[in-house]
């Protein structure tokens, strides 16, 4: 039987990129570091019949920060575990893509692919998702914010567009306290059977559930009964 080999496409740029986008839209699988389409592809899950490859597209591997912090989409995990930036001032960021499976892999993932992959069992959206964080997408008609609650919409769907990239992740500076918890269910297991994210910015309280869901799980209602209160144990217990 005769295989076919999928067309491999190769931009060095983001304008590039975007045109090869429009093109193709979703028959060229878009690929970033490529850890999780390696995983699907090796299952036979996925046989894509062209690749879009981001690797060459350097302007969108970046971190600064202003009034927010700003990721590009093809920053590796490891870069935003060991970033001066983050760990200074969203060190639950840097903590919770430390836990990512191993320096290896984190060498290589990217927090743009491990959002438009939308794995459910991954540690990053969670986290994302309470620190009230928003993916940036672009096409060639222009760009548009999407809040990582409404990025993830099932397993492995999100609600980008056919011509879209996800090409950054900005998330607030406002947070003043924020924790990540994940729980395994061997010691050999990386991926979490449940994780908890919470983030508060001095009024409202965010808490996320991941791992137990085709997408991290917010409960607003939940976090409504610490509006105007002061946290402590009792409160936590009381949402949790």
């Amino acid at each position: 039987m005769t295989r076919t080999v999928p067309e491999w496409l190769a931009p060095t740029s983001l304008e590039e990129a975007l045109e090869l986008r429009a093109r193709f839209g979703d028959e060229a699988t878009v690929v970033a570091g490529g850890t999780f389409i390696g995983i699907l592809m090796s299952q036979r899950l996925m046989a894509p019949s062209a690749f879009l490859s981001l690797r060459g597209v350097r302007e969108l591997a970046f971190i600064e920060a202003n009034d927010q912090l700003r990721i590009g989409a093809m920053t590796t995990h490891r870069d935003v575990e060991r970033s001066p930036i983050v760990r200074e001032g969203w060190p639950t960021v840097a903590y919770t893509f430390s836990l990512v499976a191993s320096p290896r892999v984190r060498n290589q993932a990217t927090v743009g692919g491990v959002l438009a992959d939308a794995d459910y069992a991954s540690d990053p959206p969670a986290m994302l998702n309470a620190l009230d964080a928003r993916a940036i997408a672009r096409s060639l008609q222009g760009e548009r914010e999407i809040p990582i609650e409404e990025l993830i919409t099932g397993y492995y769907e999100t609600s980008l567009r056919s011509d879209e990239l996800l090409v950054e992740v900005r998330i607030p500076r406002n947070v003043k306290r924020a924790v990540y918890r994940k729980f395994r269910s061997r010691s050999s297991e990386d991926r979490p059977c449940v994780a908890v994210a919470a983030a508060h910015n001095g009024k409202q309280l965010r808490v996320v559930v991941g791992a137990v869901a085709e997408r991290p799980q917010y409960f607003p209602d939940i976090c409504a009964l610490a509006k105007g209160e002061q946290l402590n144990h009792a409160l936590a217990t009381e949402i949790g």
